[in-house]
């Protein structure tokens, strides 16, 4: 990532004064990445690592596309780019929503610097909630994706907070993930 615009996403701190940690944007991105991963926000542990997706959920995540580490920590292949770079704080109930400066600042200038991307998989709520302008809810716009013939794929957070929702929508390991690791084979060939 030696790009100018890396550079300056690095140096950010729009969002300094709500953090309960100094900034610290963490992503990964090259100009040749074929797959933009679009997540919400690093959590403590990322955090404190400095790799995207470094705990439990990355875990996850990487099982459920079917690649390798080294696959996934290659920015040739994915771009890492979460609605919110700098770990957000917490609550009794989870990690705080992604600060919103972050996706206003930073993603047009990102889209238009990844211009080789093929699929966009949107991880959670927040990355739908900024890609689409009216949708029900996460799992009525899963269900509803065509056969995943589209560059634009929904899943859900990989987090282990969503075990449940696992539970009760079997089809989604059954069918979309299936097919996901499919498509993503085919574009990392």
């Amino acid at each position: 990532m030696d790009n100018s615009l890396s550079l300056k996403i690095h140096k950010c701190t729009i969002c300094k004064a709500h953090l309960p940690l100094k900034p610290k944007p963490i992503f990964q991105f090259a100009k040749e990445a074929k797959i933009i991963i679009i997540g919400q926000a690093p959590g403590k542990r990322t955090h404190e690592s400095g790799i995207p997706w470094d705990d439990k959920s990355g875990e996850r995540l990487r099982e459920w596309l079917g690649v390798s580490e080294t696959q996934f920590y290659n920015p040739n292949l994915f771009a890492l780019v979460p609605m919110g770079f700098c770990y957000p704080g917490t609550t009794k109930n989870g990690d705080l929503s992604p600060r919103p400066e972050c996706a206003e600042a930073w993603m047009k200038p990102i889209r238009n610097y990844l211009t080789n991307i093929k699929l966009e998989i949107l991880v959670g709520k927040y990355a739908c909630d900024y890609h689409f302008d009216e949708y029900t809810n996460l799992t009525t716009l899963i269900k509803s994706q065509p056969r995943l013939g589209s560059n634009q794929i929904v899943i859900p957070h990989p987090s282990p907070r969503n075990n449940i929702w696992l539970k009760k929508n079997p089809w989604f390991t059954k069918v979309i993930l299936k097919e996901l690791q499919k498509r993503i084979l085919r574009e990392i060939r």
